[in-house]
């Protein structure tokens, strides 16, 4: 051969090559997530303790409203009444200030009716002004009494009594 020209070698493998895949890292990989996952797992498991009150039934029906008791109504446009007489809100603190100090200690219970539309805002200060006035427990009626009066129309006879949630 001449010197101007190289020859190419060709370097033969010694085995012959392999198309199967190496499972060996992905089974590391695999266990090492397992191990993690366990670890983890109990961990997740945390119960979250929630006091729920107890339920009682009761087999005597709710005692009557009677015509001492305080209701205090907020309609949709702010505006509150006492037992069915609008009332200014400069007025509010006072009036039920006079009503709760002709009652005994015990018996300083207002209950609040919100309309659904009602503001949020003027609802707490119903429940602060009633605060300040003197009353000792708080309570929501979600609906009317059946002998209540609301102005000028007498709720329907048969209508549920109210559900108080007195707050202390």
């Amino acid at each position: 051969m001449s010197q101007g020209t190289k020859q190419r070698q060709w370097v033969k493998p010694a085995s012959a090559p392999n198309s199967e895949i190496n499972v060996t890292p992905l089974v590391d990989v695999v266990l090492v997530l397992l191990i993690i996952f366990m670890v983890v797992t109990p961990l997740l498991e945390k119960d979250i303790l929630v006091r729920v009150p107890e339920t009682e039934m009761e087999n005597e029906p709710p005692p009557e409203p009677d015509a001492q008791q305080i209701v205090v109504q907020v309609d949709k446009d702010g505006t509150y009444s006492i037992n069915t007489e609008q009332i200014a809100a400069s007025d509010y603190v006072n009036r039920l200030k006079r009503m709760l100090n002709s009652k005994k200690p015990d018996e300083k219970v207002v209950f609040f009716m919100a309309d659904d539309a009602a503001n949020y805002g003027k609802l707490v200060v119903a429940l602060d002004g009633a605060r300040a006035a003197g009353a000792k427990i708080l309570g929501m009626a979600t609906e009317l009494p059946p002998n209540a009066v609301i102005q000028g129309t007498e709720a329907t006879p048969g209508g549920a009594p109210p559900a108080p949630a007195p707050t202390p």
